[in-house]
């Protein structure tokens, strides 16, 4: 038996997050097979082709797919299922939106966000907002398995494996794609940023949240938010960091003005170095922060903001 990863892509490269599940694949010690299914997209095919550990992709090209639903990629996974004891992809919004009606179309339970496998039954996954890593045994045959990209390292490269082509299955009338609407930003993606800089209510309302923006474009940074900033429309949701809202694990996080409520922190907590400055020397987010600084914001940000530029043009010593 084989497993089965699918593909995370946007049509012409993979999603940095289908790079993580292949290594999470690899765990299962079984050959692995990556499905591609979208419209004109030879190249994200042949980047999965040229994964460490992968023995095969299956192709499955159509104009349909140019905008996949959650309907018609389950549907192409079901004309294949039978040849998997494994079926993962990357607990994103893709895969969350894809997976559940796999695992129900093949009867089983979904494994979600997985952060280690053990062996071919056996994961562990965070629960109660990350305060508890949970170890889960399953005796389905068939496994279905989301798995959280931050834990997982991005596989290498290999010599390419061979590409298959997949027939469509027949697509349901029943939904059909209508609109995408897409946040645009000129920053980087917050789930796949190397700085992320995030705000929480110490920043106090909408205009103040500014602050992190030009810090953000000084750094190249995303920018990220807690829940309770969200909930109080100082900014999108799109930019929520926690376990409610995106799972991020940058080079460098920026918590500025967060207290660290578990749910927060359950969502940056695997982040390389993490830099918390808070007016509070008792604030939570400083029990995980690797430098914090005690102090105000409002003082602390505008100086950081200064002296980025002075770093940039000063000669090497």
């Amino acid at each position: 038996m084989t497993t089965l990863v699918i593909a995370e892509h946007k049509q012409q490269a993979l999603h940095p997050a289908t790079h993580a599940t292949i290594t999470a694949a690899k765990a299962l010690q079984q050959p692995i097979t990556v499905l591609v299914a979208g419209h004109e997209c030879d190249a994200a095919a042949e980047q999965a082709a040229q994964c460490d550990g992968v023995s095969q992709v299956l192709l499955c090209q159509d104009a349909r797919l140019q905008h996949p639903l959650a309907e018609d990629i389950a549907a192409i996974v079901m004309s294949v299922a039978s040849d998997f004891s494994a079926i993962l992809a990357p607990a994103t919004t893709f895969g969350k939106n894809c997976l559940p009606r796999i695992a129900a179309l093949c009867d089983v339970a979904q494994l979600s966000d997985v952060t280690q496998i053990i062996d071919t039954h056996t994961v562990q996954r965070p629960i109660y907002a990350g305060n508890v890593i949970a170890t889960f045994k399953t005796d389905d045959e068939l496994r279905v398995m989301s798995i959280r990209p931050t834990a997982f390292a991005a596989c290498t490269e290999q010599a390419a494996a061979p590409i298959e082509t997949l027939s469509s299955p027949a697509f349901t009338d029943k939904i059909a794609f209508v609109e995408e609407q897409h946040a645009e930003s000129e920053r980087p993606d917050l789930g796949a940023a190397d700085i992320v800089v995030s705000g929480g209510r110490g920043l106090q309302n909408a205009e103040n949240f500014s602050l992190l923006n030009t810090l953000a474009d000084k750094l190249g940074a995303a920018v990220g938010a807690t829940r309770a900033v969200v909930d109080a429309g100082f900014v999108p949701n799109d930019y929520q960091v926690g376990q409610t809202g995106k799972i991020v694990a940058p080079k460098l996080y920026f918590a500025i003005g967060i207290s660290g409520a578990i749910q927060h922190i359950a969502g940056m907590k695997d982040s390389q170095v993490i830099v918390a400055i808070n007016k509070d020397p008792d604030a939570p987010i400083f029990q995980v922060a690797d430098y914090g600084i005690v102090g105000d914001l409002f003082t602390l940000v505008p100086e950081l903001i200064e002296k980025i530029p002075q770093r940039e043009t000063q000669p090497c010593s």
